[in-house]
């Protein structure tokens, strides 16, 4: 009965993300009431006859994933505030960019830069990088949509070969299911998706694009010294986690608060209004708590049993087809419980099959725009882009995962045989 009711609550939740702009009523205040009655009914009529202390460890442990995610989004999101507020983005886009490019070319080359980057960072990063670079472009609305889309999957796609790229990639590796070498077959199937995507979302699009030829504004040499920060932070971070496995959160906040120091020090003797500190409150929190209600949702969904019921799928189907749909599931739900419960229920696959099953859990969160941090993100910051918007691009988001998905399959029958 409890059961039921937490299901119908979490159903309600997610209907009212989709249709939002009809209620007008903004998707973090929906998820956040409804991920935290879950919970709460979860403690006055316990589920299965687990104790309070049961409950309460469950729940410590999904507090601790929200906090982790919240922290390094906010430590992320502050480098790129400051960096926006200044318009160095911008100013680098235009001094970078040439005077005319076709909005064909312009699809390739934020495919190429969003999957490139994700690939060398985290994909919160990534994402927002990639979609300051498009708004500081004048684009149509439904252009937007197009190339916020293509974001999206790049993101994804850009890290679902690295360890460090994707959090499910790393819990298959550490479960001694691939190797980093096996990992690497996975490059060329996911930059083949990305290219598929953008072919069919630049079909139509024959407009060029001319940047206008304005005057380049003096890039000051704290803003310089911000931006090697930040980009020094995401290197590091990567590196530390791979060699010393220090956790990517403790790396950003050490490369913030050596920000926040650095940045007292060069503005000391300049005359601003505005305190490096400061840039903090420019975070768009709504995005900070969308993802906090939405990962208490997911949390209780776990708890409920949902997640574990997906393992059944491997009994009526084979692997090959089975992680193709589960890789389409992971938009629905977190992709990350998903594979821990797919990895305790002791599923039977070979190295080929666990290679697929990585692309499909790191790519198909694409799907659906709230099946992945980079859409959630996307969504919060741009207007147009919404879930029903989003939806549209349905079709050629799951022929370019097809396509992916098939082709880390070929792969991993011609290289692993």
């Amino acid at each position: 009965m409890v059961s039921g009711v937490i299901l119908a609550l979490i159903a309600i939740a997610f209907v009212l993300i989709v249709i939002e702009d009809i209620i007008h009523v903004n998707k973090a205040k929906t998820t956040l009431f409804f991920g935290t009655l879950c919970w709460i009914i979860s403690f006055i009529f316990p589920l299965h006859g687990q104790s309070s202390q049961i409950i309460q460890n469950e729940l410590n442990h999904n507090i601790l994933e929200i906090a982790t995610l919240w922290l390094f989004l906010m430590a992320a999101m502050t480098f790129v505030a400051y960096l926006n507020s200044k318009g160095f983005i911008q100013n680098l886009v235009h001094r970078v960019m040439p005077s005319k490019i076709t909005e064909r070319n312009l699809m390739y080359l934020v495919g190429a830069f969003a999957f490139i980057f994700s690939s060398i960072s985290d994909n919160i990063t990534a994402t927002l990088i990639s979609l300051a670079v498009v708004m500081s472009l004048k684009l149509e609305a439904k252009k937007r949509i197009k190339y916020a889309t293509l974001i999206i999957f790049a993101v994804n796609s850009g890290g679902v070969s690295l360890i460090t790229g994707d959090v499910t990639t790393l819990m298959i590796f550490l479960a001694d299911k691939v190797t980093i070498g096996n990992l690497l077959l996975l490059v060329a199937p996911a930059a083949l998706s990305v290219f598929a995507l953008a072919m069919m979302l630049s079909i139509g699009m024959k407009g060029v694009l001319t940047f206008e030829q304005v005057e380049h504004r003096r890039i000051e040499k704290t803003d310089i010294t911000i931006a090697v920060i930040f980009f020094t932070t995401v290197i590091s971070t990567l590196i530390l986690s791979v060699l010393y496995k220090v956790p990517p959160l403790l790396t950003f906040l050490f490369g913030l608060s050596f920000m926040f120091l650095v940045a007292q020090f060069l503005m000391r003797k300049k005359d601003v209004n505005k305190k490096i500190i400061d840039y903090v409150r420019e975070i768009e929190y709504d995005t900070l708590l969308f993802f906090v209600g939405v990962l208490l949702l997911v949390g209780a969904m776990k708890e409920v049993g949902v997640l574990a019921q997906f393992t059944h799928l491997y009994e009526v189907l084979s692997p090959e087809y089975a992680n193709y749909i589960m890789g389409i599931l992971s938009a629905a739900v977190d992709n990350v419980p998903l594979t821990a419960a797919l990895l305790k229920a002791d599923i039977v696959m070979d190295t080929r099959q666990w290679l697929t099953f990585t692309y499909a859990t790191g790519v198909g969160g694409s799907m659906l725009i709230i099946g992945s941090a980079a859409g959630i993100i996307a969504m919060s910051k741009i207007k147009e882009l919404t879930f029903i918007s989003y939806l549209k691009m349905s079709f050629y988001l799951l022929v370019a995962y097809t396509i992916g998905y098939g082709s880390s399959y070929f792969v991993g029958q011609w290289f692993l045989n």
